[in-house]
């Protein structure tokens, strides 16, 4: 047992940012030392930790200093991360963070908002534009959609409009409007108060739709008139109604109002299917105002501008005037780093929504790239997840940029050939969950060769190059397409049917969108499962049990034991969601918000429960000597020992053990996960039901976050479900996983107008050999030197 650690003593020329017992989650105490201005990777295995050191503890760390020089008043507008629980940490500069994360999908957000380049693009028209004769000087703001000076009054900045028509409110005629004909008009009382309106006013309610005249068919359907009536309802046997005044919608009043105001996003989903969009035809899809339209820059609108690909924008601001001059070079140089990590595709206006997560992690890399500071620690989560490897190789470049800047360049990653190119590795392992929580190394990449327990050095140094399987032969195949949409004109895919297929090519060469395009309409597809990364719940109430089922059957099984049944506890006394069982301090959440004066509002356990969720009562109920808070508490891996004897949760634990997430604890809240953790959840959820039948499976990347070493484990299951007679397609850039594959389809050349068509569809060993082809090189590598 070693003695008392000795404090450090902090040099100010200490070159090593110096981590002494960092006890974050499942951190066991750590003491690491990182050098600075070097390029360090965080490695080991989903769960092992090294997210917790780099962000929980090393970022977390600098973001509490820098808020402790911040004015009170100020810090509770900024949102901060709590106080990580490590002794100390010397040497550690400020701190920026680029974490993996989708954007907000909102209509208004651009690739030229996410840069910055919307606004130097509006201060350029608003101050070196060539208006019309007499026209007043516009401020950059009237040459935003986003604004109100700037938006179209017609369609408020959106650049469409939506209409409806009588076609799409009344899909079949023949009905009469007691019959339903109104398809659009909401169901049960509502829709039938609307129909008992129309009857009081006069209107036939018992004929064919078709039949009434055309005048009052239009007004029926399109009126703004809101006529109020008194309605004598038809008696029913059971009830007394009466009389009462009903106010008259007219089915497009309705749908309008449903689709602008309804927060349901199953109601305006409801109401979008009896509209049709169509471009604004004020702004004819610009979404700006015709003052703003009529200026221009170089012979452009703004608009025209801002639909050029960014690598056409550049050459179009030829600058005129000297005034000009310095605010083009501002663009150009804002551009620069854009083209620089293969972005040139984009154009400004393209929506964000629409971006996959690699080009807005490359985006917000950029606009780093052109902020020019010094100094500081970035903290990067996984940059090359959603990258080809063609990409990844424009990303190290950048990454050594942000380094030679005079940078530290601190990455938590998976990616072997971005671990390859650092500098400095801290692996951190040698499991997941409890298992993991040590450092195994950190040093020099070459020197975590002769770790032994490391999982990282074992995929690194330690592994040939796969045997190629023996390919499986299609039982049939799907058809898709032609398809045009995005950047894909007229494009026809075949998918074998009964293997395992890999759509491959760089970020924007249309994988996804072709992916899309796979409906259960489609002949060949008896069952659709796609298993996609968004989350599985939005709030801390849903954890992985509630998500999985498993909690229903840990219910039961803690309302069978003598302690609940001597107090006559049911299933419900044990859930932390509905009054009983839990704790009302907090109602279940196991935190409190503390809201402190000038501060921002704190969570702190629950001063009752401790964080427990339960009341004191339940918790006296104990099954093997554990209550249902130290249940929840259980790691997969350990629930899985502890449920052993009782078939319903071992087998649920036993599917979440096969895609590799024997780490998370049962009551791990759904808002702590990633998107390749959720999708894991979802996909052992489906491998835990019985399987009748051919189904099709779809995942999007499903290799997001995983550690080489999970990534075997995965790939077993989506193999298993191959070899049981059903069909797996991957959207994938690990190369690994294609060389692994039965089929490979891949798209390209390149990503946005340069991509768009199949550049080669064959077995992995045919599409290594492929001209023209980003893949092909890289595919190349991982399979055995005779076949690529």
């Amino acid at each position: 047992m070693a003695g008392p650690r000795e404090p450090y003593k902090a040099d100010p020329h200490d070159p090593y940012v110096r981590v002494r017992g960092a006890r974050e989650h499942n951190l066991k105490g750590v003491d690491v030392d990182i050098p600075r201005d070097v390029l360090a990777v965080f490695t080991g295995v989903s769960g092992s930790g090294k997210s917790s050191l780099a962000f929980g503890t090393i970022y977390a760390e600098a973001q509490r200093r820098y808020f402790e020089s911040v004015a009170p008043y100020a810090r509770r507008l900024i949102h901060q991360v709590g106080a990580p629980k490590v002794g100390e940490i010397t040497g550690l500069p400020p701190a920026v963070s680029l974490q993996q994360r989708r954007s907000a999908p909102t209509s208004r957000s651009s690739v030229g908002t996410v840069t910055n380049l919307s606004n130097s693009l509006r201060m350029l028209f608003s101050r070196a534009g060539d208006y019309p004769p007499g026209a007043e000087r516009l401020d950059s703001d009237a040459f935003s959609p986003n604004t109100a000076a700037g938006a179209c009054p017609e369609c408020h900045g959106l650049g469409e409009v939506h209409r409806t028509t009588e076609e799409l409110l009344v899909p079949d005629p023949s009905l009469s409007i007691r019959d339903g004909a109104i398809a659009a008009w909401p169901g049960a009382w509502q829709g039938k108060n609307l129909r008992d309106i129309l009857d009081a006013l006069g209107h036939d309610v018992d004929r064919p739709w078709r039949e009434l005249p055309a005048g009052e068919r239009q007004w029926i359907l399109f009126t703004d008139e809101q006529p109020v009536v008194t309605v004598h309802p038809v008696r029913d046997a059971d009830r007394i109604q009466r009389p009462y005044q009903g106010t008259y919608m007219s089915a497009h009043r309705y749908v309008m109002k449903t689709f602008s105001d309804s927060k349901s996003p199953t109601l305006r989903a409801k109401a979008e299917r009896f509209l049709s969009s169509a471009p604004c035809p004020v702004c004819h899809g610009s979404r700006l105002r015709p003052e703003a339209m009529a200026v221009t820059f170089a012979g452009r609108t703004i608009a025209e501008l801002a639909a050029l690909p960014v690598k056409d924008l550049a050459s179009a601001l030829d600058a005129t005037s000297e005034a000009a001059r310095v605010l083009t070079e501002d663009l150009n140089s804002r551009i620069a780093p854009i083209l620089e990590l293969g972005l040139g595709y984009l154009s400004l206006d393209r929506p964000t929504p629409t971006l996959s997560a690699g080009e807005l992690q490359r985006l917000r890399l950029a606009t780093q790239l052109r902020s020019g500071l010094f100094g500081v620690v970035y903290v990067l989560d996984e940059p090359s997840a959603g990258l080809h490897p063609a990409d990844t190789e424009a990303l190290l470049t950048v990454l050594e940029r942000l380094k030679a800047a005079g940078n530290s360049v601190f990455v938590v990653e998976h990616h072997l050939d971005v671990v390859r190119g650092a500098d400095w590795v801290v692996d951190v392992g040698p499991r997941a969950g409890e298992h993991g929580g040590e450092v195994l190394h950190s040093g020099p990449v070459a020197e975590l060769a002769s770790v032994a327990e490391s999982a990282t050095a074992h995929h690194l140094f330690g592994r040939a190059p796969a045997e190629v399987r023996q390919v499986r032969a299609a039982r049939g195949q799907l058809k898709v397409g032609p398809v045009t949409r995005h950047n894909l004109h007229g494009v026809v895919a075949e998918f074998p049917l009964g293997v395992f297929t890999a759509v491959t090519g760089v970020s924007g060469s249309g994988k996804s969108t072709l992916i899309g395009e796979i409906g259960e309409d489609l002949a060949g597809v008896e069952r659709l499962v796609s298993v996609d990364q968004k989350p599985i719940g939005r709030t801390p109430r849903s954890n992985l049990a509630t998500y999985t089922g498993l909690f229903d059957v840990v219910r039961k099984v803690f309302a069978a034991t003598d302690g609940a049944r001597e107090r006559g506890y049911g299933v419900g006394r044990f859930s932390f969601n509905v009054a009983g069982g839990r704790c009302e301090t907090c109602q279940g959440e196991g935190f409190v918000s503390v809201e402190l004066l000038f501060l921002p509002s704190t969570y702190a356990p629950c001063p009752d429960c401790g964080g427990a969720r339960y009341n004191p009562e339940t918790l006296e109920v104990t099954y093997r000597e554990r209550n249902i808070a130290q249940v929840l508490d259980l790691t997969v891996e350990s629930a899985a020992d502890f449920f052993a004897d009782t078939p319903a949760v071992a087998r649920a634990l036993a599917t979440l053990l096969d895609v590799g997430l024997g780490y998370l604890r049962l009551g791990q809240p759904a808002t702590e996960l990633s998107g390749g953790e959720a999708q894991r959840i979802k996909l052992a959820g489906e491998l835990q039901r019985g399987r009748r039948g051919h189904t099709l499976y779809l995942l999007d990347e499903p290799t997001t976050g995983l550690h080489p070493a999970d990534v075997e484990v995965l790939m077993r299951q989506l193999h298993g479900l191959v070899d049981a007679g059903h069909t797996v397609i991957v959207v994938e850039h690990d190369m690994t996983v294609v060389g692994d594959a039965d089929w490979v389809i891949d798209l390209g050349p390149g990503g946005g107008d340069a991509g768009g068509r199949i550049v080669a569809a064959g077995t992995p060993v045919e599409v290594a050999r492929a001209k023209g082809s980003a893949t092909a090189p890289y595919l190349g590598r991982v399979l055995p030197p005779r076949e690529a």
